[in-house]
């Protein structure tokens, strides 16, 4: 194993907040991060008229009638494939981000976008419910590999005193991705029968734009020095990102990591986790990503209208309160984005993990008794909002963020699968089991997620080993 690198001039390597940087950080966000919160909460308002879908093209053009539990089956595996993709999608990561580059990969994923947009578009015309699984698997793969490259570019590209403004404005983009798909689901817009393709393809749109300007934005001047060994493009990546600033003690930086790693090829995964020097940093990636999913979050965001549904709400009004709770994420977002900096990473993960371990208890609570108290149904709106805005505060965002922090060069893109894989993995298992749990006489369950992400949180448990790690975030 390579020598601790030497950083004697990293307290000197800052800079300042460029047009460039902002530039490059909304594009990659706007074309990848926030795809994957539409295609999160898309999927949430045309639920009624995907499932009345399956039934009558299974009806009519293979006269069977499918009873409700397969049709809840099949579209629970509708929900949940695209975390299959995602998965999928983190396992290439490692290998393609080295091979490619962090912004050549983002820009050759972008194929995979136009075809799962495209199944997704025509499947109601070609009356084939396969090409909507089809597309949202797709879409997943892009997901799985954009949720971990474009936080790993950003990390690479940001000065040291802006990599945590910079690395949760992709979270902020989740978070918008999550509002747009609930604003464009109203009744009024595409929230009917006959638009729900439509809505599902609309991911093309955003990723167009990416694919037509990200090619002219510089590639991360990490990757070019310590893999590529390109000197003068990353002097003039550098510049480009920079535009002033001790641009040179950066390039001293970088070569003397990519000295200490000479003799080091990037790590495989499995050559990561036998690596007995980076298994606290593995542990900690290892326990905030499941500690992420584990929340339940994704079981709120993919069945909104089901919750509000039971908790009281009426039918009508339902589109209109889940659309006030997307502008709540989008506003906790930013909250983070600005005081990360200021608070530090660990704060404002283990805050809103606590944040929404007391909402949820406030939902669990009004959901079991809002039958003898109708007041209480608006306890657990506001408790439903409580948890998404503590999740998009901090936990949404700070998991791949550390992720770029903690590992050097050589293991980072390794890092970032397996935090990529664990992070899917549970995704899956909440979407296809959340549909067979009804809310409102188990609502026990909402405090299982809370108990689990509890264990799993940072801090929780063995709190790991002196020294600087534990401080880190």
């Amino acid at each position: 194993m390579a020598e601790e690198l030497i950083t004697e001039n990293n307290a000197k390597i800052s800079g300042h907040l460029t047009g460039s940087l902002l530039a490059v950080a909304f594009l990659a966000s706007f074309g990848s991060s926030m795809l994957y919160g539409y295609n999160l909460a898309v999927i949430n308002s045309p639920a009624k008229y995907i499932k009345e879908f399956y039934n009558q093209t299974l009806f009519n053009y293979q006269d069977w009638t499918p009873n409700q539990h397969y049709l809840t089956i099949l579209y629970s595996l509708t929900v949940s494939i695209f975390a299959i993709g995602g998965m999928i999608g983190a396992l290439l990561v490692g290998r393609l981000a080295t091979k490619y580059g962090r912004k050549g990969i983002l820009v050759r994923s972008t194929i995979l976008v136009f075809i799962g947009g495209a199944l997704m578009g025509f499947s109601r015309w070609s009356r084939k419910p396969s090409m909507v699984i089809a597309g949202r698997f797709i879409t997943g793969v892009h997901s799985g590999i954009s949720l971990s490259v474009v936080p790993m570019y950003l990390g690479e590209i940001a000065p040291k005193n802006l990599r945590g403004f910079l690395g949760l404005i992709p979270s902020i983009h989740i978070c918008l991705g999550v509002f747009i798909a609930q604003v464009l689901g109203l009744s009024e817009l595409l929230g009917k029968e006959e638009y729900w393709p439509l809505l599902l393809s609309l991911v093309m749109f955003p990723t167009m734009i990416q694919l037509m300007l990200l090619p002219w934005f510089p590639e991360s001047p990490r990757y070019l020095m310590i893999e590529k060994g390109d000197v003068p493009a990353t002097v003039a990546a550098l510049k480009w990102f920079r535009k002033k600033g001790n641009i040179q003690a950066e390039v001293d930086e970088m070569q003397e990591e990519q000295r200490s790693l000479s003799s080091i090829k990037t790590l495989s995964v499995s050559r990561l986790l036998m690596d007995r020097s980076v298994r606290w940093q593995l542990l900690t990636i290892v326990v905030v990503n499941i500690g992420m999913q584990l929340s339940g979050i994704d079981a709120i965001w993919f069945y909104t209208n089901e919750i509000f549904r039971n908790a009281g709400i009426t039918e009508h009004n339902i589109q209109y309160t889940t659309v006030g709770t997307g502008a709540v994420e989008v506003i906790a977002g930013m909250l983070g984005c600005f005081t990360i900096e200021r608070l530090g990473r660990r704060p404002l993960i283990i805050g809103g993990f606590l944040f929404m371990g007391f909402c949820c208890a406030g939902i669990t609570v009004s959901v079991t008794y809002q039958a003898q108290l109708s007041l209480l149904s608006y306890v657990s709106v506001g408790c439903v909002v409580g948890i998404i805005a503590g999740f998009c505060i901090g936990p949404a965002g700070v998991p791949f963020l550390i992720t770029a922090e903690l590992f050097k060069q050589s293991h980072r893109p390794s890092a970032y699968t397996v935090a990529g894989c664990l992070n899917w993995l549970s995704n899956f298992i909440i979407g296809f089991v959340f549909p067979f749990l009804e809310v409102r006489p188990h609502s026990i369950l909402l405090l299982a997620f809370k108990h689990a992400e509890v264990i799993c949180r940072p801090g929780a448990g063995n709190p790991g080993p002196p020294g600087p790690l534990p401080i880190m975030f």
